[in-house]
């Protein structure tokens, strides 16, 4: 059942007024205002929920644990935490309510191993004083382009704090903060039926233009961020790299792509890195928008905003990161081992994208939960053609404090007729975890002429 609280109920009587003016602008100053009073600074409902299981928001994580080292795997400020209680196919029918459809059929599909551990929640959300002031500023100046495929008149910080349809919404899970460069090592695994797995590890480096410090939006000449990755392993792989130059409106000027072949020791453009296009890496399991739980131009669908639900989602996940985990502990026959993974019960707007009837993609339907303190896509169920649920996937989201934001540890995508699922940004085997602490490079770093003077074999 959807949580319609006042605020919501406010907030979609703007949405019919505006629409009956024919135009979809920027919140009133009066509006903005909320962001300071009952809203938090990212527009998430300050209160807590009338049962007292999700608490009102205080200012999230404000500072590191003690003994935390930058660079270093993150430590769990909420080690001492035991579960409250464990979801599992026996009690489902208790739950279902608090649960969507992939995470209900994931307990279907597994019945005998696949558990939800619950915890207390704790809104531990939290980003830097900067990008709250400009989220503030954003919200009575940021204006959808025509078609909703991008935007003007935002910088730094979410684009939409107080959203008034789906496709603001969305944007705002695009480019939610994540540090300003970015670099790290880590690995994505296929895991097939029997459990089986095979890593692929690479370096990745990104710069989120949006965020650079002293910029403003006319500066991003329709560029959101860089993305450069470097394969390190396996050797019969190794070498290669691809470079994304990722577009706001993606319309006007699509993603750009380059792949660096190290055995020919050349650069090319990459023909399509877009919508439905599969990611080989991923043996089939996730296409190119798949990524980041969801990433890229919108277009293709109508989206809704439908509301606001409690549900039961992946948060503070420390554990499935953890140094001491190793890969062969975690990565399991059919899911991630139930005994690492942490959910907890939290407000999430939920938005669904229909595939246009003039538009193509293997997806017909999509739905996202964005968790209401960060914007960022806690779980996104995934249908067919026929309009059958076909994939869920799951961001485990935990606060990244030396930034701070909140980010996922792990994405994992489920492909619930293969029997076969997806995991990526595994780093519990590296030395070190993603490092935001780097001089941020650049534009020209980020060139395609400078691909092939670091793609090394």
């Amino acid at each position: 059942m959807l949580h319609t609280p006042r605020l919501l109920k406010t907030t979609l009587a703007l949405v019919l007024s505006l629409a009956a003016g024919g135009a979809l602008a920027a919140v009133s100053a009066q509006q903005a205002e909320q962001l300071k009073t009952t809203l938090t600074p990212l527009g998430a409902e300050r209160a807590g929920n009338a049962a007292g299981t999700i608490p009102p928001w205080e200012g999230g994580i404000t500072q590191a644990p003690q003994g935390y080292v930058p660079g270093k795997h993150h430590l769990d400020p909420f080690a001492a935490d035991k579960p409250l209680f464990t979801i599992t196919k026996a009690n489902l029918e208790q739950y279902k309510g608090q649960l969507s459809e992939g995470q209900i059929a994931l307990f279907n599909s597994y019945p005998d191993t696949f558990q939800m551990p619950v915890y207390t929640s704790r809104r531990s959300g939290s980003a830097p004083q900067w990008l709250y002031d400009n989220t503030f500023k954003n919200a009575t100046s940021a204006k959808l382009l025509e078609g909703g495929n991008g935007f003007s008149d935002a910088y730094g910080g979410v684009p939409f704090p107080i959203p008034k349809d789906g496709v603001e919404a969305l944007w705002n899970h695009i480019t939610r903060y994540r540090g300003i460069y970015v670099v790290r090592r880590a690995s994505e695994a296929p895991v097939q039926r029997n459990g089986s797995f095979a890593l692929v590890t690479s370096q990745q480096e990104g710069m989120f233009k949006y965020y650079r410090p002293g910029g403003q939006f006319a500066d991003l000449n329709n560029i959101l961020f860089y993305y450069l990755t470097f394969v390190k392993s396996p050797a019969r792989l190794a070498g290669g790299a691809t470079l994304v130059h990722e577009t706001l409106d993606q319309i006007k000027d699509p993603r750009q792509a380059w792949i660096y072949d190290a055995g020919q020791r050349r650069v090319r453009r990459a023909p399509s890195l877009a919508y439905d296009t599969p990611i080989a890496s991923s043996d089939g399991l996730r296409t190119a928008d798949d990524t980041d739980l969801f990433n890229g131009s919108p277009d293709r669908y109508n989206w809704k905003l439908v509301g606001k639900k409690e549900v039961y989602i992946p948060y503070n996940n420390y554990k499935v990161s953890s140094p001491d985990v190793k890969y062969a502990d975690l990565l399991k026959q059919g899911h991630l081992n139930p005994q690492y993974t942490r959910y907890e019960l939290h407000r999430v707007w939920v938005v669904e994208g229909t595939l246009k009837s003039t538009a193509r993609h293997i997806y017909s339907k999509r739905v996202l939960f964005l968790d209401e303190d960060s914007w960022g896509a806690a779980l996104v169920d995934q249908y067919d053609g026929r309009g059958q649920l076909w994939r869920v996937s799951m961001g485990y989201l935990k606060n990244f404090y030396d930034l701070p934001t909140t980010w996922s540890s792990l994405d994992v995508f489920h492909d619930l007729q293969a029997r076969r699922y997806y995991v990526q940004n595994l780093d519990n085997e590296e030395a070190e975890t993603v490092d935001f602490n780097q001089p941020v490079p650049e534009d020209a770093y980020f060139m395609p002429s400078a691909l092939r003077q670091r793609g090394t074999r």
